[in-house]
């Protein structure tokens, strides 16, 4: 996501190929029904003299009732793509940013020192996320369904929100900072902001999420950033959205520790329990 992270891919054509540790990155998932409750009546029958009166509505057995973010709709936005790599010139065609700017269609992310790679880990941390929130009822939508594919688009990313009239969208990555000592999360959020979702809807989503993820045990970037928030202009997916958006960076994958940690099942479920709690506090809001 920011300037210092590389990832190594072959040149494949003249074109050189741009690796960042983060951008904002198939077509939807089809989201997960929402449950569905029934409720069924017995036959009323005729109650004998000696038989007690029914219980009052009072007495009777609490009424079960829906989630508070039951209906919401929620996009998760993985980075990256596992098929990138292989594809230099569809991931490098310039696209829409925002702004005024353009940039390339995507990257390929970055990866632990040991080669474990930031497309494998967000793409299991928001299967994650999702599954918790759909067993909330809420309606989730994925920007890609997969980790062998290319793309999509960093501005293709954004529609699908949009599209989706998404109530927030979480765009999840992992940092590849160099830099010694450097570790910790942050989140980032489209500022100044293009349009009103973009104003306190958003900022809000990135507070909450750098809110939950600090008192879920991790720890803020000591590299970039203040407290745990970054404030973006260059970011395809916060500009182009017209939905409350935010970009949450897991932490450094070339810091040991963090590397440790991403690389582990383990320690991706407490990435995505702290984020879907986060959502849902958001969405509760």
């Amino acid at each position: 996501m920011v300037a210092v992270r590389r990832a190594t891919v072959p040149l494949l054509l003249a074109g050189a190929l741009l690796l960042t540790g983060c951008s904002d990155d198939a077509p939807a998932a089809p989201a997960p029904a929402p449950v569905v409750t029934r409720t069924v009546t017995p036959t009323p029958t005729t109650a004998s003299p000696t038989s007690p009166p029914p219980p009052s509505p009072s007495s009777s057995a609490a009424v079960t009732t829906a989630p508070p973010a039951a209906g919401k709709v929620v996009v998760l936005d993985p980075g990256h793509n596992g098929g990138n790599g292989s594809h230099p010139a569809e991931i490098n065609r310039p696209v829409p940013a925002g702004r005024g700017q353009t940039k390339p269609c995507n990257t390929t992310g970055t990866s632990t020192n040991a080669g474990y790679p930031e497309h494998a880990f967000t793409f299991d941390v928001a299967q994650r996320v999702g599954k918790a929130l759909a067993a909330k009822g809420i309606r989730v939508v994925y920007t890609r369904q997969d980790d062998t594919g290319v793309g999509p688009c960093v501005d293709q990313r954004a529609a699908i929100g949009n599209e989706a009239r998404a109530d927030a969208v979480v765009s999840i990555h992992a940092d590849g900072s160099d830099s010694a000592g450097a570790n910790g999360f942050h989140v980032a959020y489209s500022s100044p902001p293009l349009n009103a979702a973009q104003g306190e809807p958003s900022t809000r989503l990135a507070q909450t999420l750098r809110d939950t993820m600090r008192t879920s045990g991790f720890s803020p970037a000591n590299y970039i950033g203040a407290n745990g928030l970054s404030a973006r202009t260059d970011l395809a997916g916060l500009n182009l959205s017209t939905r409350p958006v935010a970009l949450v960076e897991c932490g450094n994958m070339r810091n040991a520790a963090e590397a440790a940690r991403m690389t582990s099942a383990e320690g991706r479920q407490q990435f995505a329990a702290a984020i879907t709690a986060a959502i849902e506090a958001y969405l509760a809001s």
